[in-house]
């Protein structure tokens, strides 16, 4: 196992900055994910820390040795690959056995590594196939027993499940979720799909144009997103948004859109609140309450909207609507037919309202990094 540091780590191709300057302290025996859109850089980070890319500056250490120069055999990681990098020729037991024998690992050595392996795998049924011969669910499987037996101190994922069907992307992450648990190898996953993100990490990393935006455990940057960027990112279905501004009656501060005012809870944004300021208020899905015509009248605050589409989903429904904020989805926790074209009232819930700044998009939750406004008279 290995602590892995980065500090102040840079990439740039021909001119173009890919990866800009970022910090980051992985824990020995942490699984981190790297989460973001394509072209953040997060597969350049993960290939600099394997050695496949060069280090245009900045430090990378593991266990506190360098390994800028460090040749990628020489720095104790394996890496498993979105592609599998199987040898086509060789059956699973070679291709298991074949970086050990490259490495001079002796044969009993060898033996012992991939039986293990393969134990932990559920292999042996298939190690006299070749990877033609094999599932894309099986194929992944190997590719982690060939990293598995190389016992590194850093496991490296690039997107291993993203060729996979959603029921295989399942059952494989709960298996490299397991296996980590089981190894406590520290772990390096890189991935888009922010469901893996938030189901694997310890640490979440999301990243950016190249930077890190925001890091910290799935739970905390799912409920504190530092800004407009991770709101929207993190979280299926994602935020809504509705744009707006703050308005201030003695005492009481209000949140003003065209389909609604929403009282707010000031404690939450202490320091943010300024009378017209133009804001963005987010809202999650679950946090936008539909009733009913049946139902008596709620005593909050309702906006109407008009169903465009709903979803059953079978432990849940997804309404899709249009107000005159914009569209909107609310996630409904039970299964509920609705008709397209019908309209409803919502109720947005105060206490779970996210506000950022208009023009930054930074978050003005109390305790965010970016938070230096104070509440004028």
């Amino acid at each position: 196992m290995a602590e892995v540091r980065l500090r102040d780590l840079v990439k740039v191709y021909e001119q173009h900055v890919v990866v800009r300057g970022i910090d980051l302290d992985i824990p020995d025996g942490a699984f981190v994910v790297l989460v973001g859109p394509s072209g953040c850089g997060k597969s350049t980070t993960l290939r600099m820390i394997a050695g496949l890319d060069s280090i245009s500056h900045g430090e990378l250490l593991i266990d506190g040795k360098l390994v800028n120069e460090l040749p990628p055999q020489e720095r104790g990681v394996a890496m498993v690959f979105q592609s599998y990098a199987l040898y086509p020729h060789m059956t699973v037991q070679e291709n298991l056995a074949f970086s050990l024998k490259l490495a001079g690992i002796p044969a009993a050595e060898r033996q012992t590594r991939i039986d293990a392996a393969v134990k932990s795998l559920e292999l042996p049924p298939y190690l006299a196939r070749r990877p033609a011969e094999l599932s894309g669910g099986q194929r992944q499987r190997v590719a982690m027993g060939r990293a598995i037996v190389r016992e590194p101190r850093v496991f490296l994922f690039d997107e291993p499940l993203s060729n996979l069907d959603a029921k295989l992307r399942n059952q494989m992450r709960a298996e490299i979720k397991r296996l980590q648990h089981r190894l406590k190898v520290t772990t390096v996953y890189v991935t888009h799909d922010q469901v893996e993100a938030m189901t694997l990490a310890d640490i979440m990393v999301v990243m950016q144009d190249g930077a890190i935006v925001q890091q910290g455990s799935p739970l905390d940057i799912f409920q504190h997103p530092v800004n407009r960027f991770v709101a929207s990112f993190i979280g299926t279905p994602q935020m809504n948004f509705f744009d707006g501004h703050l308005e201030r009656h003695g005492a009481d501060w209000h949140f003003v859109s065209p389909a609604f005012r929403l009282q707010l809870e000031p404690q939450r944004f202490a320091g943010q609140l300024r009378d017209g300021r133009a804001v963005c208020a987010g809202l999650r899905p679950e946090d936008i309450i539909p009733h009913w015509p049946d139902q008596a009248p709620p005593q909050a605050e309702t906006f109407a909207a008009t169903i465009t589409l709903s979803e059953m989903l079978g432990h849940e429904t997804l309404l899709f609507a249009e107000s005159a904020s914009g569209p909107l989805i609310a996630r409904l926790l039970q299964p509920r037919p609705v008709a397209d074209g019908e309209q409803l009232r919502f109720q947005p819930c105060a206490s779970k309202l996210h506000l950022f700044d208009q023009d930054s998009g930074t978050s003005l939750h109390t305790g965010s990094p970016h938070a230096k406004e104070t509440i004028q008279p």
